[in-house]
């Protein structure tokens, strides 16, 4: 299932352009308009953002990645996974007697008269419309929360692409979050991927601090992807691998 906030994010940095952003009188959702070369007016006490209008040279970032691999996206995102550890453990309780009462009926669903058996079909119907409908919500509302957080994550860290890339003679920096064929990006290399700098950037601003590591022989989660037990997607979403591949 594709994550709703990488919908979001994808809308607001799909193609960013530091001149386009810089001429254009409303930049996308989410990112700072590029100071002209005249500099900053009166009212920006910080000064001009270091930029140069000339550049050429076209960078990539997955921002899905940045905002999962930064401290403060590590750190929120394993937060919210454990406030939803008690719902996990609810829906695996409600899938388990459904499929308790389906095994049920499987092994005794020809001794049964009809009576019996249509009450028994018809609890199953039931319970198992209870835990679509409680699976559905607690995925609905995770996913809200962590289309908050990614947002909330993105708005701070735009800036700093911004700064990044006309300090670097970036003309423009492309997002690979969405893999090609459904991304813009057929093929990249290393060599022009930004989202490294990004983050460490990112972490520096933010101040917070790294996660700490797993104990050895420990297996190493990724925040927000712990699944159910029960059939189905998980009800945090799993960011997907960095970079895109060329096709075969």
């Amino acid at each position: 299932m594709k994550p709703a906030f990488l919908r979001l994010v994808t809308c607001a940095i799909s193609v960013l352009s530091i001149t386009a952003v810089a001429q254009s009188s409303s930049p996308p959702a989410g990112l700072p308009a590029a100071p002209s070369a005249a500099g900053s007016s009166a009212a920006d006490p910080a000064g001009p953002v270091a930029t140069n209008p000339t550049g050429t040279k076209v960078g990539t970032i997955n921002i899905q990645e940045a905002i999962f691999a930064s401290n403060e996206g590590q750190r929120d995102f394993e937060t919210l996974s454990k406030k939803f550890e008690p719902k996990q453990t609810e829906l695996k309780g409600m899938n388990d007697e459904i499929e308790s009462l389906k095994k049920q009926l499987n092994a005794q669903g020809e001794k049964l008269n009809d009576a019996s058996r249509g009450t028994l079909v018809k609890q199953i119907e039931t319970k198992q419309k209870q835990f679509d409908r409680s699976r559905q919500d607690a995925m609905d509302d995770a996913q809200n929360q962590q289309n908050e957080i990614a947002q909330r994550i993105l708005q701070k860290m735009a800036p700093l692409i911004v700064k990044y890339a006309g300090e670097n003679s970036f003309g423009v920096i492309i997002d690979t979050s969405n893999p090609w064929p459904n991304g813009p990006v057929l093929w990249a290399g290393p060599a022009v991927d930004i989202t490294r700098p990004i983050v460490d950037s990112y972490n520096v601003q933010s101040g917070v601090p790294a996660p700490p590591k797993p104990a050895a022989g420990a297996r190493p989660t990724t925040p927000g992807t712990k699944p159910l037990t029960a059939p189905g997607a998980p009800i945090t979403p799993t960011p997907k691998p960095r970079g895109t591949q060329p096709p075969k």
